[in-house]
């Protein structure tokens, strides 16, 4: 059964910083891109990072050079360390899993497998 759980949400406040990690079973890692987005309330869930299974990394404009993207296919894990957090980037935080993207990696439909997000809150 393939799952993908993630962690590591919290409140922060503007400028703080919070590593989410997401956790893989049920499939090998290392075959799989994973994308991280999110969504805010009221809105369109946006992609934020992604990282292939050969580690190519894209990030969204909004986030570069905050955010970086890992991956460790030993633990079937992935984090996203999340730094310089803004209030803008309060929202749900998924990760999704596809073998290969066969469209734009930002684009929700190209994933076959989600998690069940974890929220982060960035409020003073």
């Amino acid at each position: 059964q393939v799952q993908l759980v993630e962690s590591g949400g919290g409140s922060v406040q503007p400028g703080g910083s919070l590593r989410l990690s997401c956790a893989v079973s049920g499939f090998t890692l290392d075959d799989y891109a994973i994308g991280w987005f999110r969504q805010a309330p009221g809105k369109e869930r946006e992609g934020v990072s992604y990282i292939s299974s050969r580690h190519v990394i894209y990030y969204a404009d909004s986030v570069k050079g905050r955010f970086t993207i890992s991956r460790d296919n030993a633990k079937n894990t992935v984090y996203l360390q999340m730094n310089s957090l803004k209030p803008e980037d309060t929202g749900v935080y998924y990760c999704a899993a596809v073998r290969t993207v066969k469209s734009s990696w930002w684009h929700p439909r190209a994933y076959d497998y989600w998690g069940q997000g974890t929220q982060v809150t960035v409020s003073s």
